[in-house]
């Protein structure tokens, strides 16, 4: 065959290639056209929001799923407006029931397809009202494998949903004890492991106190900030116990007992041993009293004792690594010593083994049991939580990824990454049915808090023991019940103003 016929032959051969490829183009382009004429409405329900605000949800949540998905278009529904909040009634806020809110947009005549839930409490609030449709079955006809999830976010979201599935998430905020290993290394002790009970961590703490004054080295915190007076910190540490303020028709003080009792010795002597800093201590700077010494050098992480080298453990989110990873890349400038540090998981109550407390499921997408548009919307959830979207969520430096494909140390970095997956979040508090009933009905409610916050105070002020306290807030929180009984929402004499709790705040 010459060169001729050859190149007759190649030409042939590319016009009959051409010829198959049109009709084929052509089919494409008026699929593509159906689909573009057939433009369909997903309609999203968050929480909280405003006009204000909706251009960064799009960002975070839908821009993505709008660019690949042409033929859907998205439409943001709050619940709760926040600019109707800030320019309303403030008299009318106070009244605002969020769980109504939600259930108006998810039943009324135009219903969202997706809720996007900012609470694990309330996502089994939704599925008791059977508001949300089970992914379980959709989950299984589409052969997602739920195992490469995490599965302490898989396992803290079924126990919402009854042993179920009614919601994913794409990322989480997951907290760990972090700890210094030059401390450790100088005093002698023994590192952390994860799996270790609250006991053993304070335990070890107790032996890694040592100095006074500028050169205190302290062996705990219940956060990075140091002080260990705070009152809500106390509440996070006992929250995978479920310890009850009052009983369930608050009628009846519940806080004079064994398990109260030993919650708050195990933090008010940890404060009184200074194993934990006082508030005078957050004066001091890295290791020569900085500022405290009447040193005006500027310290981005002044009063944060664990990032200056005084605090040998503390709990932290996963975000801190961000601040120790500045304070790394930072240290000659700020004439500060690296931090030597690693992770363990969050320390468990005995009896309540798996549990830690601090960890926030706050994107989870569930399908509205009523939806006028399902099948997108079971879309929309699916690829929220895709491995395409999770590789892109993987870079966030606040959240680590759910599936555990993704859950690595940072680029350039060596820590224990496990030690944010191996802990069930804890329940929240007052996070039944019955107890959000209750608050909203009794915003005064809150008033019995503030006590608790009152006598907690005076046990650290060395006024009255645990003892002395609890009976006392038992007491007249007894009294305060059955003033608030008659008065659930107005002043009540001697105790200030309403508890407020009835007023919608952001989560």
């Amino acid at each position: 065959m010459n060169k001729k016929t050859k190149l007759t032959r190649k030409w042939i051969m590319s016009g009959l290639t051409l010829s198959l490829l049109v009709p084929t183009l052509a089919a494409c382009n008026t699929n593509k056209q159906e689909d573009s004429d057939s433009v369909r409405t997903l309609r999203i329900g968050t929480m909280y929001g405003s006009k204000q605000d909706e251009q960064y949800f799009r960002q975070q949540f839908t821009d993505m799923f709008e660019f690949t998905h042409s033929n859907i278009e998205i439409e943001v529904v709050p619940a709760i407006d926040y600019s109707e909040m800030q320019f309303g009634d403030q008299t009318e806020q106070a009244q605002v029931d969020p769980l109504k809110k939600i259930k108006d947009i998810m039943t009324g005549s135009n219903p969202v397809d997706v809720m996007i839930i900012n609470d694990l409490s309330m996502l089994g609030t939704l599925v008791n009202e059977n508001l949300l449709k089970q992914l379980d079955p959709m989950l299984k006809e589409d052969e997602i494998d739920i195992n490469e999830f995490v599965p302490t976010v898989i396992d803290g979201i079924k126990e919402e949903g009854n042993g179920f599935l009614y919601g994913l998430t794409p990322t989480y905020t997951p907290s760990a004890l972090y700890y210094n290993k030059k401390i450790f290394s100088k005093a002698g002790v023994e590192l952390p492991t994860d799996g270790m009970s609250w006991d053993q961590v304070f335990n070890l703490a107790k032996r890694l106190k040592s100095g006074t004054g500028k050169d205190s080295v302290f062996g705990f915190s219940f956060n990075q900030w140091g002080a260990g007076d705070n009152y809500w910190d106390v509440q996070n540490f006992a929250a995978p116990l479920q310890l009850r303020m009052y009983d369930e028709k608050a009628e009846t003080m519940t806080v004079n007992t064994p398990q109260w009792e030993a919650i708050w010795k195990s933090a008010t002597d940890l404060y009184k041993d200074h194993v934990t800093p006082h508030q005078d201590d957050m004066q001091y700077g890295p290791t020569d009293g900085g500022m405290g010494a009447g040193k005006e050098v500027y310290n981005p992480f002044q009063g944060q004792l664990f990032m200056n080298g005084k605090v040998a453990m503390t709990v932290g989110d996963y975000g801190l690594i961000n601040q120790i990873q500045q304070l790394n890349d930072n240290s000659e400038k700020l004439k500060m010593d690296p931090l030597e540090w690693d992770v363990v998981s969050m320390p468990y109550h005995v009896g309540k083994e798996g549990i830690g407390g601090s960890i926030y499921l706050n994107q989870l997408s569930g399908i509205n049991a009523n939806a006028a548009n399902s099948e997108d919307a079971w879309e929309f959830v699916k690829f929220m939580n895709g491995k395409e979207w999770a590789k892109l969520k993987a870079r966030s430096t606040y959240e680590l990824s759910a599936r555990k494909e993704y859950v690595k140390p940072r680029d350039g970095m060596t820590y224990n990454v496990e030690a944010f997956t191996k802990m069930k979040p804890a329940p929240q508090l007052n996070s039944s049915l019955k107890d959000q009933e209750l608050l909203r009905n009794a915003p005064n409610l809150n008033l019995i808090s503030e006590l608790g916050t009152k006598y907690y105070a005076e046990v650290i002020e060395g006024k009255k023991t645990v003892k002395e306290a609890l009976t006392e807030w038992e007491t007249k929180g007894n009294d305060l019940l059955q003033k608030i009984k008659t008065n659930p929402k107005g002043a009540i004499e001697g105790y200030g103003e309403t508890g407020g709790g009835g007023v919608v705040r952001p989560l």
